[in-house]
């Protein structure tokens, strides 16, 4: 056997074991499985786990953009006009949320913790300087006060109406940016707190936010199971909630929005407990995107999150008492808000009833400023990219016994939104980039076996053809050779008399052989001499 046939034969018989082999793997999907259940594992809330120091202090700074809507025309709305507003903003703030108190509970599957958010103020980032900047907005305290007031007689009303207005209070205020934001002592909380001690005496929509928590959490390390991970337990104590009038309104779903579990598919919903929207919403798949070269999946609340009862029954129990229901687009919470007449929406009424939209001027609902939506890393379920808008209104409608709502129309008012961002910063990012790269490597090894088999049997067809080519060439070769021997021993054969017939003189001279002109045999003899 030749080396070039040797060759050939290793060649076949690697390609072969190659792509049977690779071809196995693809199928069993050995290394897929094996490079899940490690990511499995590895992404817990455990001290030996990578992501646990980034979940206790976030590295991605974030950031929270408060916008307001200016009254500009309260005479006009009292009169029995519409309001119109003019958004103001955004006056950023930078966002620190480290968790705090961890502790791990029931063998370690379970931890404690709190998250305390602090705020500071972003100059460079904002539109002015909220100690300056003048904003006229809906007194909420005096519209809170004027809303619980309505189950009492008309007389009562009738004199806290009066008292109210010898206070200086009226539906509308004219105050700074951080004092409507942070707060500021309010002249009918400051009475009420004389008469009932806990009644704080200041106002503000941030008021005592900065530097305290949301409540107390407890939740699923996601040792158990991988889709438990980062799950909220408990909150404050509670499995669920009692504000909303059925079960399943009041269930505490999901995650606080901080983490995911990992290897997420597109056909699934994600659930998040937002403590200052007072329930649970779900998000859906929307497109895929790219951030920071980093391929994720985007998740956005659906149009049913915000639905109208009569559109989505399971939205029913939201509304309280039972059967009192907003429409499309707008949540009732005054449940959890001390009874004041808060409704919350997303910025602008995007996705709500365009009847919202419309008793308002200066309103302009879009999907690229106003929808909130989560970019998530699928494979490990870190969050990327996060968008979290929220509107903040109140109810606006005539009370018997407060002369001023006389001519009003019932308006759900907006007061101001947010905008909370986060995206992952560049460290991160670059980390993430070589954790997928490896694990796309590991996972996709199987067909790079694949490749290498099937560069072998282009090389095996390769070999085969030139051999045989280099056989037909040798074939070829002798035959030509044979031929030209032929045709050359040809012109040197001797002759050899044969004939009876006697020698016939002739001019040949004496030293040249004689011819007869038959062939004896095909190989030259000497000539005979006569």
């Amino acid at each position: 056997m030749t080396r070039r046939s040797c060759a050939i034969y290793a060649t076949g018989i690697v390609c072969a074991h190659l792509l049977i082999v690779g071809i196995a793997l693809v199928v069993a999907q050995v290394f897929q499985t094996m490079i899940h259940s490690r990511l499995k594992k590895e992404i817990t809330l455990t001290e030996k786990s990578q992501v646990f120091e980034s979940w206790k202090n976030p590295p991605p700074p974030v950031y929270m953009e408060y916008y307001f809507f200016n009254v500009t025309n309260p005479e006009v709305f009292l009169a029995g006009g519409k309001a119109a507003v003019k958004q103001i903003g955004p006056y950023t703030y930078r966002e620190y949320r480290p968790r705090e108190n961890v502790t791990f509970l029931e063998n370690g599957t379970k931890l404690y913790a709190v998250n305390p958010k602090t705020f500071v103020f972003v100059p460079e980032k904002s539109a002015g300087d909220p100690t300056v900047d003048i904003i006229r907005t809906v007194n909420i305290p005096y519209v809170a006060v004027m809303n619980e007031m309505s189950s009492y007689s008309f007389i009562l009303r009738t004199f806290i109406s009066v008292y109210m207005n010898s206070l200086g209070a009226d539906i509308f205020m004219t105050r700074t940016v951080h004092e409507v934001l942070w707060g500021f002592k309010d002249p009918i909380l400051t009475k009420l707190h004389t008469m009932k001690p806990e009644v704080d005496e200041y106002f503000g929509l941030m008021w005592k936010k900065n530097g305290t928590h949301e409540g107390e959490f407890v939740f699923h390390t996601g040792e158990e199971n991988y889709l438990d991970y980062g799950k909220i337990d408990t909150w404050n104590g509670l499995r669920e909630m009692s504000w909303w009038s059925s079960n399943q309104s009041n269930m505490i779903n999901g995650t606080d929005g901080a983490v995911f579990h990992p290897l997420i598919n597109r056909n699934e919903l994600l659930y998040i407990f937002a403590a200052d929207l007072c329930r649970s919403i779900h998000l859906a798949y929307v497109k895929d995107v790219e951030v920071k070269g980093i391929q994720a999946y985007r998740f956005a609340p659906p149009s049913d999150v915000l639905m109208s009862p009569k559109d989505n029954p399971t939205n029913e129990g939201f509304c309280v008492p039972a059967g009192d229901c907003l429409g499309t687009g707008v949540l009732k919470v005054s449940v959890c808000r001390e009874g004041a007449p808060i409704v919350v929406s997303f910025p602008h009424f995007y996705q709500a009833d365009p009847k919202y939209i419309n008793a308002v001027e200066g309103l302009s609902p879009n999907k690229e400023e106003h929808e909130t939506y989560l970019d998530l890393q699928p494979t490990t379920g870190v969050p990327i990219r996060a968008c979290k808008r929220a509107q903040l209104n109140i109810i606006l409608k005539r009370v018997l016994g407060f002369p001023k709502t006389k001519f009003i129309n019932q308006t759900i008012f907006p007061i101001m939104f947010v905008n909370e961002t986060a995206t992952i910063d560049d460290d991160s990012a670059s980390q993430m980039r070589t954790l997928l790269l490896i694990v796309t490597l590991v996972s996709n090894f199987p067909l790079l076996i694949v490749g290498m088999g099937i560069i072998l049997l282009l090389v095996l067809v390769v070999l085969f053809c030139r051999n045989r080519q280099k056989k037909n060439e040798v074939k070829r070769i002798d035959f030509t050779e044979a031929f030209h021997s032929f045709t050359t021993v040809k012109d040197d054969t001797a002759y050899t008399q044969v004939s009876d017939k006697p020698d016939e003189p002739s001019e040949t001279p004496a030293n040249q052989p004689m011819r007869n002109g038959s062939y004896i045999a095909m190989s030259p003899v000497e000539a005979q001499k006569c």
